[in-house]
C-alpha cells in the first residue's frame, strides 16, 4: 500500500470534519464535566452548611469559656458542646450545667477587644452556621443547684448548702472551695432557677446577683442548652457529667 494510499485510507476513516467534530465535543465534554463538578461541589457546600444549622439551632451548639467561675471543671479557654434538648425534650436537673443569656446585671463591665468589622462579619457568618463557637457574648455559664419550687439555703461561712432541707455534699467545687462564704436562704420562684458557679469565691451567681435587674433567679427560657463534654483543648477533653448522687437524697419541692 503506497503512502497515498494510506493517506487516503486515513481521510476515510478519521475524515476532517469528524476531527473537528471530535475535539469540539471533547471540549463541550470538558466544560460539562467541569460544570458538574462545580454544581455538585456548590450542592455539597449548601447542604453541609444547611445541616450545620440546623445541629446547630435544634440540637448542639458550641461556646467557649471567658471566666474562672467553673474552676475546676471547667477553664478558661475550654470549649464546650451544648446540648438544645435541655431544656426541651427533657427537663433539667439540679446538677446540669447550663449555658444560659444574661437577664439583665450578670455580666461585669469587662469587655473583650473588638475585633475588625470584616473579620466581625467573617465571625458572625460562621458562628451563625455552627462553624465557629458561639462568643462568649452575652451568655454565661453555672450549674444548677435550685429548681422552680425548690427551697435552697445556706448559713455562710462555708456551711454546706441546703435543698430542700437536705444538705448536699459538693465534689465539682473548685479545690480549697468552700459551699458558701455568704448566707442566703431563698424559695426559687416558678419559671426559674437558682444557679452557682463550681468556684464560689470566683462566681458572680445568684448569690451575687441579689439587687441586680434580672434578679438572683434565671429564667428558664434564658436557657440555652446543657454542657455534656469538653471537646478543646484536647488534653481536657470529656464528658460532663451530671453528679446525680449529690441530689439523690433531695425530696421534691413541698
Amino acid at each position: 500500500m503506497t503512502d497515498q494510499d494510506a493517506a487516503e485510507r486515513d481521510d476515510t476513516i478519521f475524515p476532517e470534519g469528524s476531527r473537528n467534530q471530535r475535539r469540539d465535543h471533547e471540549r463541550r465534554s470538558g466544560r460539562s464535566s467541569g460544570l458538574a463538578w462545580l454544581r455538585e461541589s456548590v450542592i455539597i457546600l449548601v447542604s453541609a452548611l444547611l445541616l450545620s444549622l440546623i445541629v446547630k439551632t435544634f440540637l448542639v451548639q458550641a461556646f467557649f469559656i471567658p471566666s474562672e467561675s467553673m474552676h475546676e471543671t471547667l477553664i478558661e479557654g475550654d470549649r464546650v458542646l451544648v446540648s438544645k434538648l435541655r431544656p426541651g425534650p427533657f427537663d433539667l436537673r439540679r446538677g446540669d450545667i447550663v449555658v444560659f443569656k444574661d437577664p439583665g446585671g450578670w455580666l461585669s463591665g469587662a469587655t473583650a477587644p473588638q475585633p475588625s468589622e470584616a473579620r466581625k462579619v467573617v465571625n458572625e457568618a460562621l458562628t451563625f452556621v455552627g462553624l465557629l463557637p458561639q462568643d462568649a457574648g452575652e451568655h454565661l455559664i453555672k450549674r444548677i443547684i435550685g429548681l422552680p419550687g425548690d427551697h435552697v439555703a445556706c448559713e455562710g461561712d462555708g456551711a454546706p448548702v441546703t435543698v430542700n432541707g437536705v444538705p448536699i455534699e459538693e465534689p465539682y467545687l473548685a479545690p480549697g472551695a468552700v459551699p458558701s462564704i455568704s448566707a442566703f436562704d431563698i424559695t426559687v420562684p416558678e419559671g426559674t432557677l437558682w444557679l452557682m458557679g463550681d468556684n464560689r469565691g470566683a462566681s458572680a451567681d445568684s448569690r451575687a446577683n441579689m439587687g441586680s435587674p434580672g434578679g438572683p433567679y434565671m429564667p428558664v427560657e434564658n436557657v440555652v442548652g446543657t454542657a455534656f463534654v469538653t471537646v478543646w483543648p484536647f488534653d481536657r477533653a470529656g464528658t460532663l457529667t451530671n453528679p446525680t448522687d449529690t441530689f439523690a437524697a433531695v425530696p421534691d419541692p413541698a
